[in-house]
């Protein structure tokens, strides 16, 4: 069955989004669970890929240092300063982009990876230095951003978050040293399958905001479902476009990439206070569609900005 799944990813992740909106009591059901369920993906996960690959060569911190700072402290801080200029600085909208823009990128940043054929270890060591240093590039956005609470509040919440991140990838590396330290290719297809299932999965709980939403206003899904688009594509599609021209990055533009536009705004669901993030959960919802779907509509854009192409 877990190899089906790896071979039918894809359509696994579609088949989430639509339950998850087609059935929206099964996803309220599910919504409360989605802590523990994004922590068991990343377990699931690190076991998939193990701890040598996952952390790499300590040279590789000459490029996701960098990458850290400038995706999770100088993009949303460019943000903030183009839409205060247009006068947009302290909307909904707004706080919506900025926050996105600011978070790490999401524990399934590697799932992703492995149905694009990309380096899911690449991905996973940005997920760990980027959460790690998120209770710190995240003040410069909250002090200089929309009005969104203390940001000494924010602060605990990433780190707790970071504590919940490091110790599931710890029990996933560990069981993968201790089950499977060197897996067979019918084993590793088994673990994607298993990362992807999960996956879909999760969806169904990140949906629970849209279904009622496109039921009693249309549009209003729309607007924020395009707004998401526009951002997760934008800048997965600059990230791929930048990187591809730079020789002695090239390789990394897919991993960086997926890094760029999939990023984990559901962390601040437990950060900030309920009035600050109830004018933004449509858009939380919708944002979880661009992620989902981009192993289904940007595989072209991966293969032909790929090392090799």
């Amino acid at each position: 069955m877990l190899r089906l799944c790896a071979k039918y990813s894809r359509p696994l992740l579609v088949a989430g989004l639509v339950i998850g909106v087609g059935l929206p009591g099964l996803a309220a059901m599910m919504e409360p669970w989605l802590p523990e369920m994004v922590a068991l993906l990343l377990v699931i996960t690190a076991f998939r890929i193990g701890h040598r690959a996952a952390f790499g060569a300590l040279t590789d911190l000459r490029w996701s240092l960098p990458a850290v700072a400038l995706l999770q402290l100088a993009l949303p801080l460019s943000l903030i300063g183009a839409l205060t200029l247009a006068g947009q600085g302290n909307t909904p909208l707004a706080l919506a982009l900025v926050l996105a823009a600011s978070a790490p990128t999401i524990t399934g940043g590697a799932s992703l990876a492995i149905i694009l054929g990309q380096d899911p270890a690449r991905v996973m060591q940005i997920l760990i230095l980027g959460t790690a240093l998120f209770p710190l590039t995240v003040l410069p956005v909250l002090y200089f951003g929309p009005d969104i609470g203390a940001p000494s509040v924010i602060a605990l919440s990433g780190l707790r978050l970071l504590v919940v991140i490091l110790g599931a990838a710890g029990i996933g590396f560990a069981l993968r040293q201790w089950l499977v330290p060197h897996p067979t290719p019918r084993q590793v297809e088994r673990m994607d399958g298993a990362a992807v299932l999960f996956f879909s999965l999760i969806a169904i709980g990140l949906m629970a905001a849209l279904g009622p939403t496109l039921r009693s206003n249309p549009w209003e899904a729309l607007r924020w479902a395009l707004a998401a688009f526009t951002l997760c594509f934008g800048l997965q599609t600059l990230a791929l476009a930048v990187l591809h021209r730079t020789r002695r990055l090239r390789h990394l533009a897919g991993p960086l990439a997926l890094a760029a536009g999939n990023r984990n705004i559901a962390l601040f669901l437990v950060s900030l206070p309920p009035d600050t993030m109830a004018p933004i959960m449509i858009f939380v919802a919708c944002w979880q569609l661009p992620m989902y779907l981009t192993p289904i509509l940007l595989p072209r854009l991966y293969r032909l900005a790929s090392p090799h192409a």
